[in-house]
């Protein structure tokens, strides 16, 4: 890593085990990055706020109507890169530092903000925060979701001096909102095709999470003949291997199974439940039912033939998001004297600016990724690109902050 506002930040929650980062919501690696987040923003004279649902801002001049916003995510998935949501925090902060440097005074209120649990690693709940904020998650169900320990939501956000009962919806956060940008390194290879450093978001497509969950008979694993088992691993490893299949009948679809759950989990006992969790993602939304419909049915047919049942369960949705052309036009035109013509991109992953755009006027930035890896440690991009990214967010944030 190169870039060197990340350097300053590297060495909080290296995975050892999985390699890459595993940074959780309010885990300490999440805490520890929460604190510098804060720091930084106060050593740039912003004046920092946590809300309850765990987004942390930090404003310049007084929080009001109309304020742009940008940031993103420091949190990641397990055994993760270092460039998927830090990158476009410390870009934001870089961004404010020179103009600030410059004596450059905004017309409107700016804030950065770091949302909370953008990847959903810890309570398995992609862009956790932006969806309390927006409302696009109800309240109530989210304080009782779970980690793998057993903590619920509300108890984490109470450890951390936060009040659950005051989390969900925040109509006086979103009405500040006039409009998010969010820069993020890109996932995938479209700018390395396109040979260029930036470029803007078009759409993304509609993806959700599921549960497949395969109820059998626990038993023991030397007593019990193979003839008399109703071992529910089977008929998930069985559905498991299939999916690939269903996926690619679809053209321009994406089905993963990054995570498998099995109760009790003991080496010499034959599960009573496994828990199958699948990412699905295709073109269109009703293409990506489609596409869990006939996974689902593939899993009752492997369980069928297990002695085993099966059944659904979502745990999040989120439907194709289309960006506003005349808000990307607006960012076009910031870019283009130190950019010329920027390209415009779809992306197959979600992300807060998603969830934002029902409710606020958003945009996303990308930039280059000559991996074209993510969500995994030879996720990358030069420092060169990295400052591009900059450079481009600085230009955005200046046009727009300078018009009332």
């Amino acid at each position: 890593m190169t870039f060197q506002p990340l350097a300053e930040i590297a060495d909080i929650g290296r995975d050892r085990e999985l390699g890459g980062w595993s940074r959780h919501l309010l885990d300490p690696a999440d805490r520890a990055l929460r604190e510098w987040f804060v720091g930084r923003a106060q050593e740039l004279g912003l004046q920092t706020e946590v809300d309850a649902n765990a987004n942390i801002w930090a404003w310049w001049g007084e929080p009001g109507p109309d304020s742009v916003v940008t940031g993103s995510h420091l949190d990641s998935v397990p055994g993760g890169g270092a460039f998927d949501g830090p990158l476009g925090v410390v870009s934001a902060l870089e961004a404010v530092g020179r103009l600030r440097s410059t004596g450059f005074v905004p017309r409107r209120p700016l804030a950065v903000v770091a949302m909370a649990e953008e990847e959903g690693s810890r309570f398995s709940v992609a862009c956790l925060g932006s969806k309390l904020l927006s409302g696009a998650l109800p309240a109530e169900r989210a304080l009782g979701l779970r980690d793998r320990d057993g903590f619920s939501l509300a108890e984490t956000l109470d450890r951390a001096g936060l009040a659950p009962e005051r989390a969900g919806r925040d109509p006086g956060a979103l009405s500040r909102i006039g409009l998010f940008v969010e820069l993020h390194v890109e996932q995938g290879r479209g700018l390395i095709e396109l040979d260029s450093p930036v470029g803007l978001a078009s759409n993304i497509l509609g993806h959700g999470r599921w549960r497949l969950v395969f109820d059998g008979e626990g038993n023991h694993a030397g007593a019990t003949r193979m003839q008399d088992r109703r071992d529910p691993m089977v008929a998930a490893a069985a559905t498991v291997a299939a999916i690939p299949a269903v996926a690619m009948a679809h053209p321009g679809s994406r089905a993963t199974v990054g995570r498998v759950r099995a109760v009790p989990g003991g080496t010499n006992v034959i599960a009573s439940r496994v828990e199958v969790f699948l990412d699905a993602r295709a073109e269109d939304d009703l293409l990506t039912r489609r596409l869990v419909h006939e996974i689902t049915e593939l899993a009752a047919a492997r369980a069928a033939e297990n002695g085993c049942s099966s059944r659904l369960v979502e745990d999040s949705w989120l439907p194709t998001v289309h960006f506003d052309p005349a808000v990307r036009e607006g960012l076009a035109d910031a870019l283009a004297p130190g950019f010329g013509t920027v390209p415009v991109l779809p992306t197959g992953a979600g992300h807060d600016a998603g969830v934002l755009s029902e409710y606020v006027p958003t945009a996303m930035i990308f930039v280059r990724n000559p991996s074209g890896v993510s969500h995994a440690p030879a996720e990358w991009a030069s420092a060169e690109d990295c400052w591009a990214g900059v450079d481009a967010l600085t230009a955005v944030l200046t046009a727009h902050l300078a018009a009332r």
